[in-house]
């Protein structure tokens, strides 16, 4: 299994619950590729004084499992999942930075 590991930051605040909205929206168009095993999304746990670091810290983390690369590859090509991203980063802009690698332990 390759797990894809994204780090989404919002530049803007995002009320909670558009922040859940996007969530949802990228979760029904990445299940709906057909090739998702498993999702799971997590708010970032602010602590004191992290805004002074300079940084990139995410707002969410979001991990979608895959069988292989071939599914990945048919996340990253979904012309739903691009319009989920594209529809938020007009609404909210925002950065991401991601990994792909194997299960960790």
């Amino acid at each position: 299994m390759i797990n894809h590991t994204m780090f989404v930051q919002f530049t803007e605040p995002i009320p909670d619950a558009d922040l859940d909205q996007y969530l949802a929206d990228v979760e029904k168009a990445t299940k709906n590729t057909g090739s998702l095993l498993t999702f799971a999304a997590q708010r970032h746990i602010r602590v004191p004084g992290e805004e002074q670091i300079p940084a990139f810290i995410a707002t969410v983390v979001i991990q979608l499992g895959v069988a292989d690369l071939e599914a990945l590859g048919a996340l990253f090509v979904s012309p739903e999942v691009e319009a989920v991203f594209d529809t938020w980063r007009t609404r909210y802009p925002f950065k991401a930075a991601w990994a792909n690698h194997e299960t960790l332990a």
